[in-house]
Order: C-alpha cells, then sequence, then structure tokens
C-alpha cells in the first residue's frame, strides 16, 4: 500500500500536513491539515481526513474546540478539495484561527 507523506509550509507559522495511504491506485486513507503556530507549538485549524470510515472536516479555534461536517464525497474527491481548499484559502483560515474564531 503506497503511502505519500509531507509537510508543506506556507509562513513562519503556517503549515499543511499531508499524508494519504492508496491500495490498487485508490485512496483508502487520507488527513490534510492546516496547522498554524501558536507561541511555541503548532496547532491543527482546519482537518480534512477520513477517520471513523467517512471524508469529514473538523474545524478548531485556538482554544481547542472542534466542529465536525460530514463531507457526502469518495475519499479522493475529499483529499483533491482538501489540497485545494487549503491553498487557496490558508491565509484566512490562519487569521480567522488567530483570532480566536473557527476558520
Amino acid at each position: 500500500m503506497p503511502e505519500r507523506q509531507y509537510i508543506l509550509p506556507y509562513s513562519e507559522n503556517a503549515r499543511k500536513r499531508h499524508y494519504h495511504r492508496t491500495d490498487r491506485g485508490k485512496v483508502i486513507a487520507f488527513v490534510v491539515q492546516l496547522e498554524v503556530q501558536v507561541q511555541d507549538a503548532w496547532k491543527p485549524a482546519i482537518r480534512y481526513d477520513s477517520a471513523h470510515g467517512f471524508s469529514h472536516r473538523d474545524r478548531y479555534n485556538v482554544a481547542g474546540t472542534q466542529r465536525k461536517e460530514a463531507l457526502a464525497v469518495p475519499f479522493d474527491e475529499a483529499l483533491t478539495f482538501a489540497d485545494e481548499d487549503l491553498n487557496a484559502n490558508w491565509q484566512s483560515y490562519r487569521a480567522r484561527f488567530l483570532a480566536g474564531e473557527f476558520p
């Protein structure tokens, strides 16, 4: 089962963590997460993943409170959407997160 994992820095205090695993070309697990550095710790702001057996997005505020939203799409579509969404919107998500809001 091929796996791909990397961290893409967006700025000094924001980065994307990407992981996915495939089996025969089909995505069977994934995590795409925007992480924001707060003081000396990296904290998740938004995480797309396949945990619990379904595609979903978790939104966090700086205090660590979480909101879960199901995505009614297959894992491969959710993975593509997650990468594109974070690449396009990471700056506004980071700003809202640091302001104490849910991105």
